[in-house]
């Protein structure tokens, strides 16, 4: 069976429903009810499926699909699908044999945690009664569920004629499981076991779980619609079907007012304990301080939502420490991991960039909110010239210095055991254009007692240009003077684009923006690594170690194609033949993909190598934020 487009309903919380279009759950993220227990953070997984089927005078018909190891599909409901909407939730139309026609649909409340499943019958004559199974697990959305005595089937069912409100605790730990139906509820405790998830397989992670149903819903779709409304908690007292369709209207009219693109950007802000963030990828991401402050530009700032913007860098703000930004907050409560050089410079551009939207909008910010915003960004600063962890200190020649052995610090992160694939010890080329715009937007806003630094910095990154054309991408390589990394990497395009303040112009921009062109740009965003490099890896897939191996060793990264765009617009002087250009030639590749992976949304990675095939989650914030971005940059909307 050929791999499907996934789509996603995501609840605002953290948590989600997602699967394929069509055919069997292919990951172990994909679920109907996927919640937060710790909003973003604590994913546990409660609802991952239904069984369901459908009998009328023609017999019993399949509506859902199964995958068993080894590679077995039962049933075979996928082959009855006429047709698939994402607009404006998930919805299916089913054709049965004997011509009868139904409609599915799947919807996720925002900051409710609700999952509304609906079916309809929309032709056909005389008897068509629906049963639905849940399939339910109550795991950690990374693990995996096997059979086991401890899990409690026992239901507690409240309702009568009009339905049943039923609820499960499979789990004492674990939030229980509820389903507010207008169907009548048999309970029939049963274990399917061996689901398959090919995508688990394909990553070389396992692959295989044993789901528990506590029972069967069965509806009478002659009488009308079919609702069942699965949430994590204690039951609702409350009708379903008349709920359902308070839901429904609400969110058909939220929606329907929105732009696919600014419908998409929205499933990635969530709520956290002390504000707003936004998560930097489903299914397996939370939020991430260097995603979250790079997609926050696309997402939030370029499409107006500034107040959003605010509110998660005044969140962010309290997390300061030394000078740095946590590059992530864990799933579990742990102390927040500060582990990045660049995550707190993308801050205080982000902090620049909402700024300059509410002067351009003549929207001051609040007194209070734009002091401790720059507190924020002072203490960045301030920090990172005086020193702090992992040898980050401004050197002698105003350049950032970064990095030990051991530790990954740049985006390009990637580690397989102790081994750091992309150490970059040193003077990273990026960290610098970061550095150097995070001290010219402080002097500008701010303070001038930075000024010096910027000075010595600026005059500094000279340095970093390459005989042979472009730039390094490390200088004092390993805290070597003089030492260079010279692999054609994309990071020198931020010198040129896709930052407050270009760093280079005329010849030597040109230079820059017409290598990465050359060698690194595909229609999908930008190689990590030269394919003449002789560690370029063309393909992202294997397990964990050949993933990490690949992962900034030639696969494409679509949220550069946003600073890329721009660095070739500014050596073309951005006219309005450029600009008509550019969206000629770099819009519609990616257009495209938002039917390719990730329903309306842009994939994390791609291949290297032709065709480019998506990898990675297929919901990827930076991805998506820097598409929108870019629309406005051409002159677009950028929803």
């Amino acid at each position: 069976m050929d791999e499907s487009p996934e789509w996603l309903e995501a609840d605002g919380l953290g948590g989600f429903a997602s699967g394929p279009v069509r055919g069997p759950r292919t990951r172990r993220y994909h679920a109907l009810l996927l919640t937060a227990t710790t909003p973003p953070t604590g994913r546990v997984v409660l609802v991952n499926g239904i069984e369901a089927d459908i009998v009328t005078t023609g017999g019993s018909v399949p509506l859902s699909t199964q995958a068993y190891a080894p590679d077995v599909i039962h049933p075979d409901g996928w082959h009855h699908i006429e047709s698939f909407s994402p607009r404006p939730w998930p919805s299916w139309i089913y054709r049965l044999p004997d011509g009868t026609t139904l409609r599915h649909e799947i919807l996720v409340e925002p900051d409710a945690g609700e999952t509304l499943l609906r079916w309809q019958r929309l032709t056909g004559d005389g008897p068509c009664t629906l049963h639905v199974r849940p399939l339910l697990s109550g795991r950690d959305y990374h693990a995996l569920h096997h059979e086991n005595p401890a899990f409690a089937f026992a239901a507690t069912v409240r309702g009568g004629n009009v339905g049943h409100n039923v609820s499960w605790r499979p789990y004492p730990d674990l939030p229980a499981v509820a389903a507010l139906t207008n169907g009548s509820y048999a309970h029939a405790p049963d274990w399917y076991r061996t689901f398959l998830y090919t995508q688990e397989r394909d990553r070389g992670l396992d692959d295989t779980e044993d789901l528990a149903s506590p029972g069967c819903f069965t509806f009478d779709l002659a009488a009308g619609p079919a609702v069942m409304i699965l949430r994590s908690g204690d039951g609702l007292s409350l009708r379903a079907e008349p709920h359902a369709e308070r839901l429904r209207a609400a969110e058909r009219a939220r929606r329907e007012a929105l732009t696919p693109l600014a419908l998409a950007a929205g499933a990635y802000l969530v709520d956290r304990p002390g504000g707003r963030t936004l998560v930097a990828g489903f299914p397996w991401f939370t939020d991430w301080g260097r995603d979250t402050f790079i997609a926050l530009r696309g997402l939030l700032v370029a499409t107006g939502a500034l107040r959003q913007a605010r509110a998660i860098l005044l969140a962010w703000a309290g997390a300061v420490s030394e000078g740095m930004m946590p590059n992530r907050f864990p799933d579990r409560g742990e102390a927040p991991d500060y582990n990045a050089v660049d995550a707190s410079l993308w801050y205080v551009v982000a902090v620049h960039d909402v700024l300059d939207a509410h002067a351009a909008a003549g929207r001051p910010v609040p007194e209070a909110e734009g002091t401790r915003l720059a507190q924020a960004c002072a203490a960045i600063l301030d920090g990172y010239a005086a020193g702090t962890r992992y040898g980050i200190k401004a050197d002698a020649d105003g350049l950032l210095r970064a990095g030990v052995p051991g530790v990954q610090l740049t985006w390009m992160d990637a580690k397989v055991g102790d081994r750091v694939i992309t150490p970059r010890i040193g003077k990273p080329v990026e960290v610098q254009a970061l550095w150097i715009n995070a001290l010219r937007i402080g002097c500008a806003r701010w303070s001038p007692r930075w000024r010096d630094l910027e000075r010595r910095a600026s005059a500094s990154f000279a340095r970093f240009v390459s005989p042979s054309g472009g730039l390094f991408d490390v200088i004092d390589a390993d805290h070597v003077p003089g030492a260079v990394e010279s692999r054609l990497r994309p990071n020198q395009i931020l010198a040129v684009g896709g930052l407050p303040f270009p760093l280079l112009d005329g010849a030597t921009a040109r230079a820059v923006v017409e290598a990465v062109e050359a060698r690194l740009l595909t229609p999908l965003g930008l190689r990590s690594l030269d394919p003449a490099d002789p560690d370029y890896r063309g393909t992202y897939g294997g397990g964990p170690a050949e993933r990490d191996g690949a992962y900034h060793q030639g696969t494409v990264w679509p949220w550069l194609i946003g600073p890329f765009v721009d660095a070739w617009l500014a050596v073309r002087g951005r006219s309005a033949g450029a600009k008509a250009e550019a969206r000629a030639r770099f819009l519609p590749p990616l257009t495209a993909h938002l039917a390719e992976a990730g329903l309306g949304h842009v994939s994390e990675v791609a291949d290297g190598d032709p065709p480019h095939r998506p990898g990675g989650c297929p919901f990827q914030a930076w991805s998506l934020g820097e598409l929108i971005r870019l629309r406005r940059m051409l002159d677009l909307d950028p929803v």
